[in-house]
């Protein structure tokens, strides 16, 4: 497979995977570009990787860990998910509520607890692939969900309070 065909059969799913990172359809763009530039420079190497495609989810991911460009994802909500395959929802006001709402608490989360909560609820990655891709031991990818979780719980009652 070359370089093109890979870009080709999933940019659209690594943009996806990024927006659900970012939280901005921007961002996630410049990140999978970031990405996507470092991929076609490493090539070879990712070619004879097992799955190139897990490789280049395990780049995009840690390029999202690491990018330094400040408090970014803190200054972001996401208005909608570019999917617009979705039925609209009965009640288009609460609808947007609630979305802004999850993503306002999701972009309060640290990266590595938000990465693990993209890998397993928006990827359906098991524990030992999403660990594969954080670079970490599986024990730590649990210990990241439970906390991401407990935090996200504790925040929305604040919120509903």
């Amino acid at each position: 497979m070359t370089y093109e065909e890979f870009a080709d059969s999933r940019l659209t799913a690594l943009l996806r995977y990024a927006v659900m990172l970012t939280g901005d359809p921007h961002q996630a763009q410049d990140l999978v570009q970031d990405t996507m530039v470092r991929v076609q420079l490493n090539w070879r190497r990712v070619a004879r990787a097992d799955s190139p495609e897990r490789y280049v989810r395990r780049m995009l991911t840690n390029q999202y860990v690491d990018w330094r460009r400040g408090s970014w994802m803190r200054r972001v909500l996401l208005r909608g998910e570019p999917d617009e395959s979705t039925p609209p929802a009965a009640d288009h006001a609460q609808d947007a509520v609630d979305r802004d709402q999850v993503w306002s608490l999701l972009a309060r989360l640290p990266r590595r607890q938000r990465a693990s909560l993209v890998l397993r609820y928006y990827e359906d990655l098991p524990d030992a692939e999403i660990a594969e891709i954080l670079g970490c031991a599986v024990g730590t990818v649990r210990s990241s969900i439970s906390r991401a979780l407990a935090t996200l719980r504790a925040e929305h009652l604040e919120v509903c309070s």
